[in-house]
């Protein structure tokens, strides 16, 4: 079976022709074959304006048709394809452009910064894929060669460009659609991004590879998402998405009736949520854990027991295990091998070694557990574990129970410098600000041990989010952390 990405693309494009790919919430449709036509006019194009096979692509457009064919133009030109946050400004598309050293970049406007780059311009680019020269077969290369370069969410520091091979993303696309029983005749609602493994790879590609139709909305809107969901059979979101659907009136089981999966990941959802929408739609939610380095690992069964609060059971050809060195709560860093672990960081050999340990697992970064069963739960990422008096405390699992009071609509628990335990915790709350320290001190006290307990609340009316809806704690820390400058508060 091949790997390429570009041959597998090509050939399903090709003979899915007569399918819808795109419906678009005006009731237009896109075709296979109108996709597949133009994506081969901007593969051409793009070659013509001095790009080779293996080059770089940096990519800053709106989600949009188009959009998706250049995507595909760059894949059947074998070129790397490298998309960009739209959110991002000039002043930050600069280091990105240094960093990615990109032959030729697209956006959607005109803009003016010191490099050499080439600036191509969505609309020409497009008008000129419509009406000039097409590639009439793929220019990919091989399994090993770099498919994409996808920059980390860089909620800490300075982003690194993850470079992701065919065969990663290739053996990701397969082992989820078997994993989710994809059909061919499944109906994707896709109110993601396209900048990010999950819009970009995991949504698009498990329909494209069998020629699946895509409902296509340019944003997440609640009222477009409920009004697109009779008929569809996949919803792909993140928790923040079921979170404000949950407050559409329309979102139940009759507008569900034909969803066969409903899908969540970029970051956890809470037991409670996944209630409520179960509750809500009849149907639970299939969690899945990742991350751009190592793509899709687990996803939960979408038969058999669901466990809210885990992420389920690795993926075909991936292996999990906990790294030595944890506590006895059986909680360590998890570690992750298979096809889908990226080739590297972009011109960052350091980086890729401390990623990476000596026997070739990928360091995800993530605290978890494995069950008997090999099941995951993901208790956090290492740089939020908190370490109180010399104790190591793990925020979800404060965080769990602070969700559970009536008062919260959702929290986030940080540790910040103390000058005596070195870290303190600090729990930050969206809900009720009536709601005090000593209440929230006495309900967790049921269940903690004292020094887990919170020894400061904040109240916001949102936490801080980055576009895929993961709380930023290292916002959080950096905001609150002279909270107990020149305290010696020594209770615990």
């Amino acid at each position: 079976m091949t790997m390429c990405l570009a041959d597998i693309l090509f050939e399903a494009c090709e003979t899915q022709g007569a399918r819808v790919c795109l419906r678009l919430p005006d009731g237009a449709v896109w075709h296979y074959h109108e996709v597949h036509r133009l994506a081969c006019g901007i593969g051409a194009e793009l070659l013509r304006c001095g790009a080779s096979p293996g080059d770089r692509i940096l990519v800053q457009v709106e989600k949009t048709p188009e959009a998706v064919c250049i995507y595909l133009g760059c894949v059947y030109a074998g070129l790397v394809y490298v998309p960009l946050n739209t959110a991002y400004t000039e002043s930050e598309l600069l280091y990105f452009v240094d960093d990615a050293d990109p032959v030729l970049v697209i956006r959607d406007t005109r803009c003016r910064l010191p490099t050499e780059a080439k600036f191509l311009f969505r609309d020409e680019l497009v008008e000129a894929g419509r009406s000039g020269a097409r590639l009439f077969h793929p220019q990919g290369g091989g399994s090993e060669d770099v498919a994409a370069l996808l920059y980390t969410s860089g909620t800490t520091g300075r982003s690194k460009g993850a470079l992701l091979m065919n065969r990663n993303l290739v053996s990701n696309a397969q082992g989820l659609r078997g994993v989710w029983d994809w059909q061919d005749d499944e109906v994707l609602l896709h109110g993601l991004p396209i900048y990010h493994v999950h819009g970009l790879f995991v949504a698009l590609h498990c329909a494209f590879f069998s020629g699946s139709e895509i409902r296509f909305l340019p944003r997440f809107d609640v009222a477009d998402v409920v009004a697109a969901l009779p008929g569809s059979s996949v919803l792909m979101g993140v928790p923040t998405h079921y979170s404000r659907l949950l407050q559409a009136k329309g979102f139940d089981a009759r507008v569900c009736d034909g969803i066969r999966l409903l899908i969540s990941g970029s970051a956890a959802m809470t037991p409670q949520l996944h209630a409520l929408v179960e509750e809500r739609t009849g149907h639970p939610v299939v969690e899945r854990y990742g991350l751009t380095e190592g793509m899709i690992l687990t996803s939960s069964p979408i038969e058999g027991k669901h466990v809210p609060g885990t992420v389920g059971f690795a993926l075909p050809g991936v292996t999990l295990r906990i790294a030595e060195g944890g506590d006895d709560t059986g909680i360590g860093e998890v570690e992750a091998s298979g096809a889908g672990i990226f080739a590297g960081y972009f011109r960052n050999q350091r980086a890729t070694a401390e990623a990476m340990t000596s026997d070739g697992f990928l360091r995800t970064g993530d605290l978890g557990s494995l069950d008997e069963q090999g099941r995951l739960t993901i208790s956090g990422r290492s740089r939020d574990l908190i370490i109180s008096g010399g104790l190591n405390i793990y925020p979800k699992e404060i965080e769990l129970l602070i969700d559970e009071m009536p008062q919260v609509h959702e929290s986030a628990v940080i540790g910040v410098p103390h000058p005596d335990f070195g870290e303190a915790v600090v729990a930050v709350v969206c809900g009720v600000r009536a709601l005090s320290l000593e209440q929230m001190r006495d309900f967790l006290a049921v269940h903690l041990a004292r020094f887990k307990l919170p020894k400061q609340l904040i109240h916001l009316d949102d936490l801080p989010r980055n576009q895929l809806g993961k709380v930023q704690k290292a916002t959080l820390r950096e905001n609150y952390r002279h909270l107990f400058k020149n305290k010696g508060d020594l209770s615990a």
